[in-house]
Formats: structure tokens, sequence, C-alpha cells
């Protein structure tokens, strides 16, 4: 039995530097959005500054793991066999968990998923000891803290609105006072606005910093008798107003005499503070767990007690991490940082929600989103008749932005330096005064709604963009929720699972873990490298017809080259009657479909963008974006319909039909080639001599037409391959039309665009 046990504490050692993995993927972006989000400096000099933060939180952390989670569960009812069940299931979830979250994008509390896994776990081998020894359910709450439960539940509830609300508020102040211009304002408001901020990111690092380490419980003759973490709760109104006056010294010093931004050194500091707190308070959340395991087995081992008698109530104090592995566990933390992509998908997500520029919407709009933005609508129309003509023009004008060149566009950041700026202070007073309060609370739900506030203060959740954004904010939130609830499902029934027999199914969860996750390693490789290599349309940027012209032959060569194989790999599937390989295509339709919409969507940018001497481009721009979209559309009709027919198990196409189908691609196969190779070599005098070929392809198109006619009224019997087949000709001849349109209509634009004695030279 104690090799089994000895087994089980190896496991959870392994598994704890793999949920430390995970775990800083996802809480990356607590301490990286607002930097990079604003690109206050290099991202390699962001990297730094947060390493630093993570590496010093973690070593200098206490090491005091307190696994019953103040109160979550409270262990003294509990033996050592059961404790080892709780840890191992709660560990096997919370790594599936987080990386579950890391894949799909989204950031998560790690803090909310261990303290539902624990609660979770606790609860599923506690209803086994009560029907175990006959008791009633409600004896349930002698082993479960359900008030500390519910007070996590509501402090995160109440932190998700504050935080969302006094960002937005303090935002909303900060940019009427300082406007889009506020490098242009006096050295003294930006040394103002330096000592708030640097005084607020101080005492947060004072009172989340500072309190983790092992020094927090020193005495000091001028800390009055009291210890330092003691001190500072008593002694906040000083220290604060202290630290403003120098605080507001330093930045103005900086400003003046040695020239520094101090809105960059702010979100330095900031960062530094939050990658500090992070390490030094969360990282409980990653090894707090099997720490507490490894003491827990070694004070079993020393007792000879048997494992399922030996109590833990020596659980209810404080568990002490040895320094050397609080220091491992930073330096796994800091290299998270620099090489998960996970972390930095995890933190394009939260960017992306809060830039103020557009960008590609990920999230679909929804009833509450749409209401959300109803409601912002008329409350904004209602404030208008409230507030006097002049005031308002007076706010307008502090929230209009500089305008940007549009070669300044591509690189400009998500949000400026203020609203980052705002970000950090914000997240840091909020956190300090929960802390200093003992409110529980989760940080990357603080950081994040913050975030979204100070977003919709600044409007950059314009007309354009709301209900995407908000559809965003409200999917986050479900998932946060949704964390709570799989966390304490699972968790329990993995531990129901260990309690069943510990012995064969403690291999079997994780070897199954492993394997997922391994499969979602592989997997997310796999989409990165297939994003990373695929062709993408891009947008056009010249300002002149003979520009677009250039710029456009990738997009159409793209298209072709695309819908090229989309068009084989329907035509095959339905002759293999392969399910898979059509699901696939359909997706590749979708993406392809959605980039000509984002092209689209593009156009007032493209037309803005273009001088006076060329705004024919404009029309040449948006039909050819007209004929991709018809092109595009074809192709959806004919993946949807092919796997429609045989996701619902319809008859089987005839041979001659497949055939006839297979000739159809053939042709169609050769055609694109050409227009391909055309397209990629800028060869555009070989457009014509394609066109040439338009009878005769519509003609092979025509004629299979004919033919199906012929064998409906003859001995055609099944209604839905009639449709079916009618409808891939018809819309085959749709696909042929919309790309003989957009040749004519780069001949025709080619033609006019190249000087005439260059074209007599060609047909020479």
């Amino acid at each position: 039995m104690e090799n089994l046990y000895l087994f089980m504490i190896i496991a959870l050692a392994l598994l704890a530097i793999a949920d430390l993995v995970v775990g800083v993927s996802n809480d990356a972006v607590n301490f990286l959005n607002s930097a990079i989000g604003s690109k206050a400096v290099s991202f390699k000099t962001i990297m730094i500054v947060a390493s630093i933060g993570v590496a010093v939180g973690a070593i200098f952390s206490s090491g005091l793991m307190e696994v019953a989670r103040k109160g979550i569960f409270n262990p003294d009812q509990f033996v050592f066999s059961e404790i080892m069940v709780i840890f191992m299931a709660v560990m096997i979830t919370d790594i599936l968990l987080l990386d579950f979250f890391n894949s799909v994008g989204m950031p998560t509390s790690t803090t909310v998923s261990i303290v539902f896994e624990l609660l979770g776990a606790a609860v599923a081998v506690a209803l086994l000891k009560v029907w175990e020894a006959n008791e009633n359910t409600s004896d349930l709450i002698n082993y479960i803290n359900t008030s500390k439960a519910t007070e996590i539940i509501i402090g995160i509830l109440i932190s998700v609105v504050i935080a969302f609300s006094i960002g937005a508020i303090i935002q909303w102040i900060t940019r009427v006072l300082l406007s889009y211009n506020f490098q242009e304002k006096s050295a003294w408001v930006g040394a103002l606005f330096g000592g708030v901020a640097l005084s607020s990111l101080t005492y947060f690092i004072f009172i989340k910093g500072i309190k983790g380490t092992p020094f927090a419980d020193d005495t000091f003759s001028f800390t009055q008798g009291l210890t330092i973490k003691d001190y500072l709760e008593s002694h906040v109104l000083n220290i604060v107003a202290i630290s403003l006056v120098i605080c507001t010294g330093i930045s103005f010093l900086l400003m003046t005499v040695l020239k520094q931004n101090i809105y960059k050194i702010i979100i330095l500091v900031g960062t530094f503070a939050l990658a500090l707190a992070f390490a030094g308070n969360d990282l409980v959340n990653f090894i707090g767990v099997p720490i507490t395991a490894l003491k827990s087995y070694e004070v079993w081992l020393a007792s000879g007690v048997p494992a399922n008698e030996f109590g833990m109530s020596f659980l209810e104090g404080k568990v002490s991490t040895p320094s050397y592995l609080l220091f491992i566990a930073g330096m796994i933390m800091v290299a998270t940082l620099w090489f998960s992509s996970k972390a930095k998908d995890v933190v394009k997500t939260s960017i992306d929600l809060s830039s103020q520029s557009s960008t590609k919407e990920r999230f679909k709009p929804n009833f509450l989103s749409r209401s959300f933005v109803r409601f912002a609508v008329l409350a904004s129309q209602a404030t208008a008749y409230v507030l006097p003509e002049k005031i308002q023009a007076k706010i307008e004008k502090q929230f209009k932005q500089p305008e940007l060149l549009p070669s300044e566009k591509e690189e400009a950041p998500a949000f400026d330096l203020v609203r980052a700026a705002v970000n950090l202070m914000v997240a840091a007073v909020l956190i300090s005064i929960a802390t200093s309060m003992k409110l529980p609370l989760s940080t990357t739900y603080v950081t994040f709604m913050v975030a979204m506030g100070t977003s919709l203060a600044d409007r950059a959740w314009g007309a354009e963009s709301a209900v995407y954004r908000v559809a965003g904010v409200i999917n986050v939130i479900g998932g946060w929720f949704f964390t709570a609830l799989v966390a304490f499902t699972a968790a329990a029934i993995i531990a129901f699972l260990l309690s069943w027999n510990v012995k064969v199914m403690t291999p079997i969860l994780l070897l199954l873990a492993i394997i997922l996750l391994v499969r979602n390693y592989i997997a997310h490789n796999k989409k990165a490298k297939v994003l990373k290599a695929e062709d993408t349309l891009t947008k056009a940027e010249s300002s002149s017809v003979q520009g677009v012209i250039h710029e456009s032959a990738s997009n159409i060569a793209n298209v072709v080259k695309r819908g090229n194989r989309i068009y084989s790999n329907a035509i095959n599937g339905l002759a293999k009657q392969d399910l898979s390989s059509l699901k696939k295509n359909k997706k590749q339709v979708s993406k392809l479909s959605n980039e000509v919409d984002d092209l689209r969507d593009n156009i007032f940018y493209f037309i803005k963008n273009l001088d006076e001497a060329s705004v024919s481009a404009s029309n040449f721009y948006i039909n050819i974006l007209g004929y991709l979209q018809d092109m595009a559309q074809s192709l959806e009709y004919i993946s949807n319909t092919s796997h429609k027919h045989i996701h619902n198990n319809h008859k089987k196409l005839k041979f001659s039909q497949i055939k006839e189908l297979k000739e159809i691609d053939e042709a169609l196969e050769s055609l694109f080639i050409d227009i391909k190779t055309a397209f990629d070599s800028h060869s555009f005098e070989q457009i014509g001599k394609i066109l040439n070929r338009k009878i005769e392809v519509f003609s092979f198109v025509k004629d299979k037409i004919a033919k199906q006619v012929t064998r409906t009224r003859s001995e055609e019997s099944s209604p839905k391959n009639t449709t079916l087949y009618f409808g891939l000709l018809l819309e085959t001849k749709d696909l042929l039309n919309a790309t003989m349109n957009l040749l004519e209509e780069y001949h025709k634009a080619h033609d006019s665009s190249v000087p005439p004695a260059k074209i007599s030279t060609e047909e020479e």
C-alpha cells in the first residue's frame, strides 16, 4: 500500500509541473494584456519585466500552502487515504480544465477552479462516508464548510460587477481630464497622474507582495510592536499619502529632467507588480495540493498508522514549502511565459475585446449582447437630454481620437498608454482593497473586467463592434461559471471513481489525462501550423488602379486555388460517401467565405485611403470583391448540399452521374490551374486566352444538364438525387459565371491601365 501512495505522490509532482505550465498560460493575461495591448515598450522588454516579477514573487513567497482553502472542507473529518483521493482528483481535473480553456484561448480563474475542485472532490468522498456509515445526507455539513463556498461565489459575483463599473468610471474621468492628446499636457498633469498611479501600484506591491514573504510576520522598532503585515493594514492612509507625494515628485523629475515617458514607466511598474502578486499568491493554486500531499505522506509514513485510520487534523494549520521548490516553480513559470503559444492566445482574446480599432471579431452577437447595447444606446440618448450642449461638446472634444495615416493603422496599438495605465492602476487598487479586507476574489476576473470597463468608457465598443465585444465578454463570464460547475462535477466524479478502486483507477485516470493533454497539444500545434502555412486573403492598401490590380492578383489566385480544392473535395466526398472529408470541406469553405466577407468589411477604409486621381480603383475593387463573394457562395452551396445529402443517408448518386461530375471537376481543375498561373505570375495578357474558352466550358456544363433532364424523364427514380445533381450543376454554372465575370473585369481594367504603346508591343 505504501508503494501505491508513493506512486500517487510522484504522479502529483508531475501533475504539479504540468499544472504550472497550463496555469501560467492562462493567468498570463492578468499582467501582460495592458503592456502588450498598448505597445508601451518592446515585447521582449515586457517579457523580461514580467519574468522578473514572476521569479521574485515565487522565490520570495512565504510558501504557506493553505490546502483546505480557508475552510472549504474540514481536514480533521478525513483520513489519509481519503485525502489522497481528494488531492489526486483535484490535480487531474485542474490540469485538464485549464488546458481546455487555454486551447480555446479563454481566460479563466485558477483560484476558482482549485476551490471548486476541492469542494467537488471533498463532497464526493464525504457523501461516500455518510452513506457507508448510514448517516443522513444532512450530516454532510460536518465535512464541508458550505458558508465559505457561498461567500466565495458571492465575492466573485460582486468583484465582477465592481471591477467593470469602477474601471469604466475611472477611465471616463481620466479621458475627460487628459483626452487623447495627453502627451501635450503640462508636465505637472503627467506628474500628478504618475503620482496617483505609482503610489497605487507601490501600495499594491506592499500589500500583495510583502504580505506573501517570510518577512510579513516580523516586527521592527518603527512598526510599534506590530508585524509588517498588520502595520501596513493599520496605516493605509499615511502610507498612501506619503507615497503619493514622493511618487509625484519622482514623476515630475523623470518627465522634466530625464525626459522620460511617465506613462510607459507606470505600465512597466504595473506589469511587474501584478506579475509579482500573481506568482507570490497564486502559486498555491498550482503546487499547493501536491506539496500538502507530500507533507501528509511524510507524516503518515512516520506514524505507522494504517492509511484508512490516520486522521488529517494537522492540515488545519498551514503547510510550509521548502525554498528550493519555490525556486523551481518560479523558473518553470518564467519558462512557460516565454514559450507558451497558448498564453499568447489567451492574451489575444482579452486585447481583441478591448481594442480601440476594428479587429476581426471572433464572437457572434446574441440576445443578451443586443439587449445590452440597445439599453446603453437609450441611456446615452437620455444623458444627451440632461447635459447642456456646451458640456457635451467639450466632452466629445476630449474623446476625439487623433487621425492616423493608413500606413500607421496596421502598427497602431490596441489602446493607448493612458488606458493601459488605468487598467493596471485600478486592478491593483481593487485587489489591494479586497486583500486588506480579506474578501475572496479572483485576480483574473478583476483584471479582465477592469479592462472591459475601461474599453466601454473609452468608446472602444462603438456601433460597429459593440454587439460582438459584449457577446465576447458574456461568453467569457459564462465560461467562468462553467469553470465552477465543471470543476465541481468532474472532480466529484473522479474522486468517486478513485474511491471505488484506487489501485486500478489511479493509473487508468492518469493515463487518460496524459492522452488528453498530448492530444490537445498535438491538435493545438497542428492548428497553429495550418494557420501559419495556409494562404489567407490580404486587404488592398494601394491608392491606384494599377496598384489594386497587382495587389488583388494574389487574392484571386488564392481563391481559385482553394476553390479548386473545395470543389474537388466535394465531388470526391460524394463519390466515396465520405462524411468526414465533406465535414472538413464545409469548414474550409466557411473560412474562405469569412475571409471574403472581411475584405468587404474593409471597403470603407480602402475608399478613404484612395487619392482623388484614383477613385475609379474603388469601382474595380468593389466589383472584384463582389465576384469573389459570388464564387465563395457557390462553393459554399456545393459543399453544404453534398454534406447534407450524405449526412442524411440519402441514396448514392448513380455511376453515370459521378462520372459526369468527375469530368466537370477535371475541366474546372484545368481552367482554375491556368487562371491561378496567370495571376500568380501577373501574366494578365493570358486572361484573354482563358476567356476564349468561356463558351466551351459553359457548353460542357449545359450538356450535362441536358443529359440529366433526359435521365429524369426515362430512368431516374430518386427525387433527392435529381435535386442534388441539378443543384450541383446549376451552382457550378453560377461558379463559372462569377469566375468569367471576374476575369472580364480584370481584363478590361488591365487593358485600360496599360499604356497603348505597351499593348501594341505585347500584341506584336
